[in-house]
């Protein structure tokens, strides 16, 4: 009898574990535990293990894994045909994975997928198995979706707060009082501060801000600093004085169970308050904003101000001015202080044509003011100036320096060109 060779495919199998991120899977092996035991299993079967992939991403949302979208490409280009993983619910717990999985055993690309006590072919029974197993999975997500929202609702119903703790409050740790937040005894009464201030001092949000920075050295239970931003959440909590509203704009209100830091009348005076401090923040302008131009992404330069704590106790005012990014956010152009923007204007003046600087009519005006007042006031007419004697270019210079923001602006407008700023240096472009 005529013997035949029997051709044996070999399966190309790359091990894939992900991390378990829903908290009722926390007994589950972790990532290098399954890895050992999906190695241990290779060995004994003398499975050929060309690459190890791990992720931590969840599998609940389709196409929202890197690498598990990484690994079904290399399948396409016929890098691996086998998954060894730890089980079915590792590689996919929604529709949209478990589809591609299924589509790439109908191709014949995906050979086999192999757990720790499953096999699963391009057979229409075990594929039938997978997609059961992978459903299952998606029930269970399903079902602790709707029974985890159900619970939250049940404890802020309740008055109970079901996220992380405020500032100046902290979360229960004990397992009976789930949800429950005490007063934070380190930072509750600067909390009931940061309203009085407000609301009775009339302080500005960003003075209070300096003030927990530089003055309280005032930091987070996870030892951050409160940004600007975090104190006008915290005015604008009534969390402070007892409610909460649950999900955020969802105008579901609670009154809840914690003790409160402030009174309702003390947090309606700080809205007040907030009005006016907003509005007062709306008209605070600097003088070289819309006047110069980002030379990396051609976006508006904007301004800030901020506050250092000197060595000897007092605290001194930055102006840093840099790029809006409203033409691309991950513009690297760098932030200049407001005194070497100047210095650098001055500079720019200097080389350029002094017909352009446009001060020859506002200079006249401001010789013939200053010699009224010598007659009027000190009668001193014999000290009377003429235009000719103040230069045109070093009163622009002087405007740059100590004029009011609109004569700022006024001279920096008559320049021909564009006012460019590149990593700290200012040019004028044609």
């Amino acid at each position: 009898m005529e013997q035949t060779d029997q051709i044996i495919e070999k399966f190309k199998y790359c091990l894939y574990s992900r991390k378990s991120t829903e908290s009722e899977e926390r007994q589950i092996l972790s990532i290098d535990s399954q890895i050992k035991e999906m190695l241990q299993l290779a060995e004994k079967e003398g499975l050929d293990i060309l690459a190890i992939k791990r992720e931590s991403h969840s599998a609940k949302e389709a196409r929202c894994r890197p690498v598990f979208n990484e690994l079904l490409e290399d399948i396409k280009q016929e890098k691996y045909n086998a998954i060894l993983t730890w089980a079915p619910d590792r590689l996919s717990r929604n529709g949209g994975d478990l589809g591609a999985l299924v589509d790439l055993m109908d191709q014949g690309k995906l050979k086999e997928i192999r757990t720790f006590g499953q096999r699963f072919t391009d057979n229409p029974n075990e594929k039938f198995l997978l997609m059961i197993l992978g459903s299952q999975a998606k029930l269970e997500n399903d079902h602790r979706g709707i029974n985890v929202k159900r619970g939250l609702r049940t404890r802020v119903e309740m008055g109970l707060w079901p996220g992380v703790a405020p500032i100046g409050y902290l979360n229960q740790k004990r397992i009976d009082k789930k949800c429950q937040v005490i007063l934070d005894p380190e930072r509750a009464h600067v909390v009931k501060k940061i309203f009085e201030k407000m609301a009775y001092e009339k302080w500005s949000g960003r003075k209070i801000y300096n003030w927990l920075r530089f003055e309280l050295n005032f930091k987070t239970k996870g030892n951050k600093w409160v940004a600007l931003s975090g104190v006008y959440r915290m005015l604008q909590s009534p969390f402070y004085y007892g409610t909460f509203e649950y999900p955020k704009e969802s105008s579901n209100w609670y009154q809840g169970k914690h003790q409160p830091i402030i009174d309702q009348s003390l947090f309606d005076k700080v809205q007040e308050q907030l009005k006016r401090d907003h509005i007062v923040r709306e008209s605070r302008e600097f003088a070289f904003t819309k006047m110069i131009v980002c030379g990396l992404c051609g976006s508006g330069i904007t301004a800030e101000e901020k506050y250092k704590k000197l060595r000897d106790g007092t605290t001194r005012k930055y102006t840093y001015y840099g790029c809006t990014r409203s033409r691309d956010r991950q513009c690297k152009n760098k932030y200049i202080q407001e005194e070497e923007l100047i210095k650098q204007l001055l500079g720019v003046i200097d080389k350029v044509d002094i017909n352009e600087l446009g001060m020859k009519h506002k200079l006249d005006e401001e010789i013939k003011r200053f010699n009224k007042f010598q007659n009027t006031i000190m009668g001193n007419s014999d000290k009377q100036k003429s235009p000719n004697d103040v230069d045109v270019r070093t009163y622009a210079k002087y405007l740059l320096q100590e004029g009011s923001i609109i004569e700022k602006r006024e001279l920096l407008a008559n320049l021909k060109g564009r006012i460019v700023y590149t990593d700290k240096k200012i040019t004028l472009a044609d």
